[in-house]
């Protein structure tokens, strides 16, 4: 019959250890919040307004790629843009490398 005591003690034992489980987990659970406010949620929000950006872009904007080439778009298909670095040169580039627009007349200063 002491066999089917030490048992019971043990179960008695293990509810207790739950609100320990609960605290084992807690810095997990506090480093994953900590991540999502500061890495995941800004890098969701950039790419969210560079895909607007990409998809506002117009004929004529002055543009800045990935690569640091600047040009004024003149043609713009579904993937990509046609910009004109100088005088009758011409570059196909695809719309996503497009970093940032430029205010009108910033080309005629650089």
């Amino acid at each position: 019959m002491d066999w089917l005591i030490s048992t019971a003690q043990a179960q008695a034992q293990g509810t207790t250890g739950q609100g320990s489980a609960l605290m084992q987990f807690l810095p997990l659970i506090l480093i994953f919040v900590v991540f999502y406010f500061l890495l995941i949620r800004p890098q969701t929000k950039r790419a969210k307004e560079h895909r607007e950006m990409v998809a506002a872009l117009e004929v004529g904007a002055e543009v800045v790629t990935n690569g640091g080439i600047l040009g004024k778009v003149t043609a713009i298909s579904e993937q990509f843009l046609t910009i004109e670095i100088a005088d009758g040169v011409n570059v196909k580039v695809q719309r996503h490398t497009v970093s940032q627009i430029l205010p009108k007349g910033t080309l005629k200063s650089a």
